[in-house]
């Protein structure tokens, strides 16, 4: 075999040459425990010819690194980008915590301009939230405003209780309305209180009964409790109807707190047609014989008819609240009338 036969013709190229090569961005969530990846995610940073991030406290290099993947810190251009994948190249960058706009945004204008060849462009998310993972935003926010806005850094458990009570009652509004994108918001505020709470908690106090608790500590009390109080979900007992949950549940609550009374734990505060009808639920619950109080005025029939509601199955101060609406319409039909 000669000279000629194993010798390229001279204009021969490359093959890579002219070849436009890929970017991938590689986005990845804060709410995921760091070095937890997808497997496309780890095929990428290992295939990847060159793989570059901005920030050099990115919480994903240390597990990158023990990895065997070799980054390089660089906040390179959109144009510079494109150069770095000329010949085929594929360039990996891992974006930063809060993306990396000015490249994409610069991406997107050298594709728009048509005078570019551009590289093949992926976006490929490394990992992905968990159910309730926005949880953990709502949580991270609500540090940094108690840090750093002068309202919400003075305020105490005291101070907020009155947006408790108020959010509390425009759920159940938006609950009785049947209003789905009033219920989300509602929802929503009713949970901020809770965080908040939660939040100003954690930085405790001067004596004993201030001891700091933190959103963590609440959330595990309620889970512990309802694992407890659902035997039939989580134990060996079984439940097959509401009734066998609801004496499940009764049962539990119980043994846990040990009441002295059927009245302890039910809160004076609560509006009156529910404290009644709260009190009733409970001695008729504990098959006690007690005679309704008589007296004069609206105040004694008022307890009455609470009290034979509940016992009817109907909640009172829903029902009241039911009429109170139609009567507001009575009167804003009226107003209409005379208008």
């Amino acid at each position: 075999m000669n000279d000629t036969e194993t010798t390229p013709p001279a204009d021969a190229t490359d093959p890579s040459e002219g070849a436009v090569g890929r970017v991938i961005l590689l986005t990845t969530s804060h709410r995921v425990a760091p070095g937890l990846l997808s497997w496309p995610a780890w095929q990428a940073l290992h295939g990847a010819d060159e793989v570059l991030c901005a920030d050099a406290t990115h919480p994903q290099l240390p597990y990158l690194r023990e990895a065997g993947v070799r980054v390089e810190q660089a906040a390179p251009t959109a144009q510079e980008l494109v150069d770095a994948c000329a010949g085929g190249r594929t360039v990996l960058v891992v974006a930063t915590a809060e993306g990396d706009r000015a490249l994409t945004d610069g991406l997107a204008r050298l594709a728009g301009s048509g005078r570019v060849a551009m590289p093949d462009l992926e976006l490929l998310p490394a990992s992905y939230d968990l159910p309730g993972a926005r949880l953990l935003d709502l949580v991270q926010v609500m540090d940094q405003i108690r840090d750093e806005c002068p309202w919400t850094s003075q305020q105490t458990h005291k101070g907020l209780a009155k947006y408790a009570l108020e959010e509390a009652y425009e759920l159940v509004e938006a609950i009785e309305e049947g209003d789905r994108k009033e219920l989300r918001e509602e929802l929503g505020d009713v949970l901020l209180q809770v965080v908040f709470h939660a939040r100003i908690a954690e930085e405790g106090g001067p004596g004993d009964e201030d001891e700091p608790f933190s959103i963590d500590d609440v959330a595990g009390g309620i889970v512990e409790k309802l694992i407890h109080r659902h035997p039939h979900v989580f134990g060996d007992d079984s439940a097959q109807t509401p009734e066998d949950v609801k004496a499940h549940w009764l049962r539990t609550k119980a043994e846990e707190k040990r009441r002295t009374s059927v009245t302890e734990g039910i809160p004076l505060g609560q509006p009156a047609l529910a404290l009644a009808a709260k009190l009733g639920s409970r001695v008729r619950t504990a098959g006690l014989e007690v005679a309704v109080p008589t007296g004069e005025g609206v105040g004694y029939e008022l307890l009455a008819s609470a009290l034979r509601a509940e016992a009817e199955g109907v909640d009172p101060e829903a029902a009241l609240r039911a009429a109170a609406r139609a009567y507001r319409d009575a009167v804003l039909s009226a107003e209409g009338a005379g208008a």
